[in-house]
C-alpha cells in the first residue's frame, strides 16, 4: 500500500474468534513493498505467538527478511498459519508451526520442545497473542470471559517465557505485546485493557530480573491496527470508523508496527531494556 493514509475498512464482521485475515476487505499490509532487509536478524531463531496474521504476520515476514528462521504459533487458523509460513519461506528462510492454547501450560512446554528439537535454540521470543471480547459494563464479563482473556492475553506469556527461558541463552531478546488501551483504558474492553495494563507491568518487571543474563526485554503497544481482531470484535459500523479517532484520523497498518520488533530485537536497541514503543496514529500517552 503506497499511501496508508488512504486506508480506510469496509463494513464487516467476523463471527468466529479469533478473526481470519483471508476474510477481511481489504486484507491488511504486512510489509511495505520497498521494505528492505539488511541482515539485522542473520542467523536468529525467533519465536511469534499469534504469528499466524496481523501483528504476527507483520513481524515473521520483517523478521524474516532481516536473516531470522521463524516458528509461528497460532490457535486454529491454520489457512492464514500456512500462507505466513509460505511468506517467510519466500523470503528464503525457515519456518516451524505450532498449534494450540498457550494459557494452558503444557502447551507452552510441547512448543518449546518443539523449538528444541528444529533449532536447538532461541535468540528471540515474541509474546504476541491475545483476545478481547467488547461489553458494555463491568456486569456484563462473566467469569468464563474474564478467564478465558486472562489466560490468552498475560498467563500465557508467563508459561511461555518460564519454557523458553530454558532454550535463550546471553544476547536473547523478549519482546511482549501490550496496547494503548493500557495506558488510555477501554470502557468496552475493561477485560482486555486490563490484561494489557498486567502485560506493561510484567515487561518492566521482567527486564529487571534478566538483564543480569544480558537478556533484554522490551514491549510495543499499538493503538488502533487493522488486523483480524477487528471485525471478529466490533460490529460493520464499528470497523468502518475504526481508528479515525486517533491524531492521524486512521487505523494503522500492520506493516507500520513490524518494524518497531525488529528494532528491538536487533543490536539497534542494545540500550533499550524495560521500555514501550508505541505506534499509535499520534495518541501521547505520557508513560
Amino acid at each position: 500500500m503506497s499511501e496508508n493514509q488512504s486506508f480506510k475498512p469496509k463494513p464487516q464482521h467476523q463471527t468466529v474468534q479469533p478473526g481470519r485475515e483471508s476474510k477481511m476487505d481489504p486484507e491488511p499490509e504486512f510489509i511495505r513493498p520497498d521494505y528492505k532487509g539488511s541482515n539485522k536478524l542473520e542467523g536468529k531463531v525467533a519465536l511469534i505467538t499469534g504469528g499466524d496474521s496481523g501483528i504476527g504476520r507483520s513481524v515473521a515476514v520483517h523478521f524474516a527478511r532481516e536473516g531470522a528462521d521463524i516458528v509461528i504459533a497460532y490457535l486454529e487458523e491454520h489457512e492464514d498459519a500456512k500462507l505466513t509460513r509460505k511468506l517467510v519461506e519466500e523470503e528464503g528462510r525457515r519456518c516451524s508451526l505450532f498449534a494450540g492454547d498457550l494459557g494452558y501450560k503444557e502447551n507452552c512446554k510441547k512448543l518449546i520442545e518443539q523449538v528444541k528439537n528444529e533449532f536447538n535454540k532461541l535468540d528471540i521470543l515474541v509474546n504476541n497473542a491475545a483476545e478481547q471480547h467488547v461489553q458494555e459494563s463491568l456486569e456484563d464479563i462473566d467469569a468464563e470471559q474474564l478467564e478465558k482473556t486472562f489466560r490468552t492475553n498475560i498467563f500465557a506469556y508467563f508459561y511461555l517465557t518460564q519454557a523458553a527461558l530454558k532454550l535463550m541463552k546471553d544476547g536473547s531478546t523478549i519482546i511482549n505485546s501490550t496496547s494503548v488501551t493500557a495506558y488510555k483504558g477501554s470502557s468496552n474492553l475493561l477485560d482486555y485493557s486490563s490484561t494489557k495494563g498486567a502485560i506493561v507491568a510484567f515487561t518492566r518487571s521482567l527486564s529487571q530480573s534478566l538483564l543480569k543474563k544480558n537478556i533484554r526485554v522490551n514491549g510495543v503497544a499499538p493503538g488502533p491496527i487493522w488486523t483480524p481482531l477487528i471485525p471478529a470484535s466490533f460490529d460493520e459500523q464499528k470497523v468502518e470508523k475504526f481508528g479515525e479517532k486517533t491524531p492521524m484520523k486512521r487505523a494503522g497498518q500492520p506493516s507500520e508496527v513490524g518494524p518497531c520488533y525488529v528494532f528491538l530485537a536487533s543490536k539497534d536497541a542494545s540500550y533499550m531494556a524495560g521500555q514501550i514503543l508505541h505506534p499509535n496514529g499520534g495518541v501521547v500517552v505520557n508513560s
